[in-house]
């Protein structure tokens, strides 16, 4: 409970859950939802702005040599996750509706976290050089990624047609805004030496395009067909498909003999989803389609994993330092 109470999981949650109900009793309408575009597309900039100061270029280049670390995660992020969504379909309409569906596989193409897998890396004293990269190179990868995921797999199996023109409106949204981070890194140090300003705006993002995506909901009218069965099965969903992508993830860098802090790597950045890059992503890819239903599973999966992660992070941290017996560790190439 102390580490819940530290990363702050649960107001995180609480927030979201507000934000919910705030939609669904005064969602934004016609000059109000103008405006809240685009102060949602602002703070979704900024949001990305902040990870690329956050990510130092010297950092970065010497995590790029262990390429094997992140060749694995990766690989569970973009190939493992998109099969295991696929492997879903036959779901449809026995346990989820197309459109909850559509939203499980979109959880199954986003990028990993940032914040949070370094952070449960750092507390299970994994590789935390490791992470930073793994991760950074997972939301930059993603913003290409994703958008080419969703057009393989959906426009054939989810009855979902994303238009070619949303992948240039997204690296516009999220990929410029990182490059400026980059090159403006040298004069943000005053903004990033403040860590209640960059969880504001982290944050603030989020509870942004969730209040958006879920007032237009609410707005169309699309909540009423979801009935309590629906939304149980879904949240049952979220926690097995993480129960199975944490264990083969776990198994998968056992059997490739990484070292314990860089199998933590792969178990947290392998196996998150981001939220903070996910929604904004959603917004702009099914414009025209229920987004805040799209959008629900992996607001479910986000706040199982938050919870899972922090109990194995705790978990981590527990086991007494093993003896190095294996070859060394590829985390020396990072020092």
């Amino acid at each position: 409970m102390q580490l819940l109470a530290k990363l702050r999981i649960d107001s995180f949650m609480l927030g979201i859950l507000a934000t919910v109900v705030l939609a669904a009793l005064l969602p934004a309408r016609g000059g109000a939802a103008e405006a809240l575009d685009w102060a949602t597309k602002i703070a979704i900039a900024l949001l990305f702005l902040l990870y690329g100061a956050r990510l130092k270029p010297r950092e970065a280049l010497a995590g790029l040599r262990h390429w094997r670390l992140h060749a694995t995660v990766l690989t569970a992020t973009f190939v493992l996750f998109p099969l295991l969504g696929l492997a879903l379909r036959p779901l449809v309409p026995s346990v989820l509706t197309p459109d909850l569906y559509t939203g499980v596989l979109f959880l199954c193409l986003v990028p990993s976290t940032v914040q949070s897998s370094i952070a449960f890396t750092s507390m299970a004293r994994g590789n935390v050089a490791g992470a930073v990269v793994s991760a950074s190179l997972s939301n930059l990868i993603g913003v290409f990624a994703t958008p080419l995921l969703v057009m393989a797999c959906m426009n054939t199996t989810a009855g979902v047609h994303v238009s070619p023109t949303a992948i240039l409106a997204i690296v516009v949204q999220l990929l410029l805004p990182f490059l400026a981070g980059q090159l403006l890194r040298p004069h943000l140090g005053w903004l990033l030496s403040r860590p209640s300003a960059t969880k504001t705006v982290d944050r603030g993002s989020v509870y942004l395009v969730v209040y958006s995506a879920f007032s237009a909901g609410v707005t169309e009218g699309i909540w009423h067909g979801l009935s309590a069965r629906v939304l149980i099965s879904t949240v049952l969903l979220c926690a097995a498909l993480l129960a199975l992508v944490l264990t083969l993830t776990s198994l998968t860098s056992r059997l490739l003999r990484f070292s314990r802090e860089d199998r933590i790597v792969v178990t947290f950045c392998g196996s998150k989803k981001s939220l903070a890059t996910g929604l904004p992503m959603a917004s702009v890819l099914f414009a025209g389609h229920p987004v805040g239903l799209i959008v629900l599973p992996l607001m479910l999966f986000h706040q199982i994993q938050l919870f899972t992660c922090a109990y194995l992070a705790q978990h981590y941290a527990r086991q007494p330092e093993p003896v190095l017996t294996e070859s060394p560790s590829t985390t020396a190439e990072l020092v």
